[in-house]
């Protein structure tokens, strides 16, 4: 599979010299949007590879091509980059490509609904004219490397177009494992009042193809007091390591910050608060990245050859969960979400798969087949029915890897064997009632 990474460069000697190349190309941009939204009939059924030499031929002077249609652009943007010009175009195709595809939808759903005698109060998809888009500084014509850290680069400045020498900080190669990857020209990105650099890099990396029963798992449970407990095991049940991932002190912070959101809008009523957002997404998102990271060395370590988790796209909001309460469970289930994407993301770099299985009972069950758990009021810890106490978390981790085991192992026998020892192990007919004791059973079966 084709996999892609981009590592960001900040550029230190220069700030706001860049603003006025950004200005000029999303105004070449709309210009190009217009020109395309006018001659859509024409270029509607045209390729994105031949979308280019088409419009060109309608906005742009040359000696084969003196009088062209719109002639207003070569005077409003003199010596325009033609890397600039074929990417905006590019662009533009795209967008009102994809603007002409609503405004389809609508008319049909329209037609629709005055059909049936239904009101229609939709409103009709608008194109937007003014973007702000980032430019590809294509190398040689328009961005050319002289070190490691420096580079030339041409920008609009001083109502001419020139190349100005920038430094930009060394990204550490050897950490992101992208040595042997394709290097893709850069990007011109602005965040704040600061520009970064954004190179592109592109390999193949080919996932494992292991057996079932010959495959090490990394089962990983998201837990509500750690942000994730890990178990590595094999298709036999036995359990070989185990890991606790938490950040204490970031989520110290972030409950408070949540309790003082609450503590204002109980205050001054419903208010977007975006500093206070702005903080809790930060820590948020530091919380996911560190998180996935140590999830993935884990399984790297450990020799893993697959990541399981549970799969969480249905959760709903518990019965009697209000204000910070029910803002904690909301930030979690965002959190395990961005956790899953960000894992996948990176464990596909190293070639290890992702699986997810049914997230039922794996915590309201104890992995020694004992039945239902009981969680003290912390949800830290739950005894089981004969009286024994156990992580919750870890006791769940158990159940997951369990589970994707028993599924990959019944997709290798055929019905009737699995028939037959469904006989020896009943609580193999229900996969909400699986548990780690169910995979040690059907390996004895």
């Amino acid at each position: 599979m084709k996999v892609v990474k981009v590592l960001k460069s900040k550029v230190t000697n220069h700030s706001r010299i860049f603003d006025a190349t950004l200005d000029i190309y999303n105004e070449a941009l709309s210009f190009v949007i217009d020109v395309i939204d006018q001659e859509f009939d024409h270029v509607q059924d045209i390729s994105t590879k031949t979308i280019v030499p088409a419009v060109e031929k309608l906005i742009h002077t040359t000696k084969s091509n003196p009088l062209p249609k719109y002639q207003d652009f070569n005077m409003c943007f003199y010596k325009f980059p033609s890397y600039f010009r074929r990417a905006a175009i590019a662009s533009a195709f795209g967008k009102v490509k994809s603007h002409r595809s609503n405004l389809k939808n609508w008319e049909e759903e329209r037609k629709i609904a005055l059909f049936e005698g239904r009101r229609f109060k939709k409103k009709p998809p608008t194109l937007q004219m003014q973007h702000k888009e980032f430019p590809v500084f294509y190398r040689g014509n328009m961005f050319e490397n002289t070190s490691s850290t420096t580079a030339r680069i041409k920008v609009f400045h001083k109502n001419d177009w020139v190349w100005k020498e920038i430094i930009f900080k060394e990204q550490d190669l050897f950490k992101r494992d992208v040595w042997d990857w394709n290097e893709s020209n850069p990007k011109l990105v602005k965040v704040g009042k600061k520009y970064f650099l954004h190179f592109g890099y592109a390999s193949k990396v080919k996932l494992n193809k292991v057996k079932i029963k010959e495959q090490k798992v990394c089962a990983v449970d998201l837990g509500i007091n750690n942000s994730a407990v890990c178990s590595v095991m094999d298709a036999k049940g036995t359990v070989l390591v185990r890991t606790f991932i938490n950040q204490p002190k970031e989520k110290d912070r972030l409950y408070r910050m949540t309790n003082k959101l609450r503590k204002v809008q109980s205050i001054s009523g419903w208010v977007s608060a975006p500093h206070y957002w702005r903080r809790i997404n930060g820590i948020q998102t530091h919380i996911v990245h560190n998180t996935s990271s140590e999830i993935v060395k884990f399984a790297k370590e450990n020799g893993c050859h697959v990541i399981v988790f549970e799969y969480l796209d249905r959760m709903k909001n518990p019965k009697g969960f209000w204000g910070a309460k029910k803002l904690r469970f909301k930030l979690r289930y965002w959190r395990k979400k961005g956790i899953q994407n960000k894992v996948t993301e990176m464990a596909h770099y190293a070639g290890i798969r992702i699986s997810r299985i049914n997230a039922r009972n794996t915590s309201a069950l104890a992995f020694d087949g004992s039945g239902k758990v009981k969680r003290n009021e912390r949800k830290d810890l739950a005894t089981f029915t004969t009286g024994k106490v156990y992580h919750a978390d870890l006791q769940a981790s158990y159940n997951i890897g369990a589970r994707y085991f028993i599924r990959g192992i019944q997709k290798t026998i055929s019905e009737k064997k699995w028939l037959t020892i469904q006989a020896k192990v009943p609580e193999l007919s229900k996969r909400t009632e699986q548990t780690l004791s169910s995979l040690i059973s059907l390996n004895l079966a």
